[in-house]
């Protein structure tokens, strides 16, 4: 891979995949009839769709054998696909075999699971499921997320590849673009399964707006801990940091970021270098969590750990209306328990 695609993808993973992202691991099978209930008939015909690229993707009829990246994959589930998820790639099953968060809804007992770390991806078991698209989130422009550059020229010729922008544009910007994906491959946005999630959604987005307003000057801070540094992520890239502060949310905002922009990267000893009433920590299990962290010293004296004012953070939202209204009202609720301490 080249220097240059080397930078773009460890920057972002520096924050989201601290030590390492996950990429999950493998079954294979057909959806439920319920699965099958929540997609209209297939209609002949080509089928396109304009991606975040922008590209026009192209195929001589809809697509019904989708593989995705996880996250992707659950929000496409959430939005009424089902059977149509034939494949995933990235964190769908923890070590206990339990469904991993970022899976959400998506049956991961009827999927093939195509590398269990970031950086894995069978290519042979891509094949075998005579893939007809592949979807992914798009954190910088041309990446596609969790597919290794080093076996792209192998992957991409296989089926067409759809991408939606995760980066630089508040959270309800890809949750649109996935309901529009979805929406194309058949999903029935009119279901109640999906204006409930909706209507929980906007909701939610209000008990933020209150909770900002009834609780006033909470500082809030977003990040991750490794073995060896503490990142502070970017307000102004992340999608739902970018989303909060469009709700009044007073986020920290680094000022020595690394490359890409989305963090500035601590040393344990300046830990304490942004002063927060409220943390938001990074909740997955490639990021140090708070049993962790109480062996750094400098964790341990951050005023909001102290007073207790830390909350889990999803790092990779699931980008549809069922997946983000959970994280809006545990904001909310977490700003409205929080104490002013800076």
């Amino acid at each position: 891979m080249s220097d240059h695609t080397s930078v773009r993808r460890l920057s972002r993973r520096g924050l989201l995949a601290a030590g390492g992202a996950a990429m999950a691991a493998v079954l294979v099978g057909c959806g439920t009839d319920d699965d099958a209930a929540t997609s209209t008939e297939t209609t002949s015909g080509p089928w396109s769709f304009t991606d975040d690229r922008p590209e026009q993707v192209t195929a001589d009829a809809r697509p019904e054998r989708v593989v995705a990246f996880t996250g992707s994959a659950a929000a496409l589930v959430d939005f009424g696909l089902g059977r149509e998820i034939v494949g995933v790639f990235g964190e769908t099953k923890k070590a206990d075999g339990s469904a991993d968060t970022q899976a959400g809804d998506l049956d991961v007992e009827s999927v093939e699971i195509l590398g269990n770390v970031w950086g894995e991806f069978s290519v042979e078991k891509y094949a075998a499921l005579r893939p007809e698209l592949l979807v992914t989130h798009m954190y910088d422009p041309g990446a596609y997320w969790y597919v290794p550059d080093e076996s792209q020229d192998k992957i991409l010729p296989l089926a067409p590849v759809a991408t939606i922008t995760t980066a630089r544009v508040p959270m309800t910007k890809p949750i649109e673009r996935y309901a529009q994906l979805a929406e194309s491959l058949g999903a029935d946005l009119s279901a109640a399964k999906v204006t409930d999630a909706k209507a929980r959604f906007e909701a939610a987005a209000e008990s933020v707006r209150q909770a900002v307003a009834a609780n006033p000057g909470i500082k809030v801070m977003a990040a991750s801990g490794s073995p060896d540094l503490f990142y502070v992520s970017n307000p102004k890239i992340s999608t739902d940091l970018l989303y909060f502060a469009e709700l009044g949310v007073d986020l920290v905002v680094p000022t020595k970021l690394e490359a890409g922009d989305y963090f500035e990267a601590l040393s344990w000893e300046n830990a304490g270098k942004f002063p927060a009433d409220l943390i938001l920590l990074d909740n997955r299990s490639t990021a140090l969590q708070p049993t962790d962290l109480a062996a750094k010293p400098t964790w341990k004296e951050l005023p909001a750990v102290q007073a207790g004012q830390v909350a889990p953070w999803d790092a990779v939202p699931r980008f549809s209306y069922a997946g983000a209204a959970p994280l809006l009202e545990n904001l909310a609720q977490a700003i409205r328990a929080a104490k002013k301490l800076t």
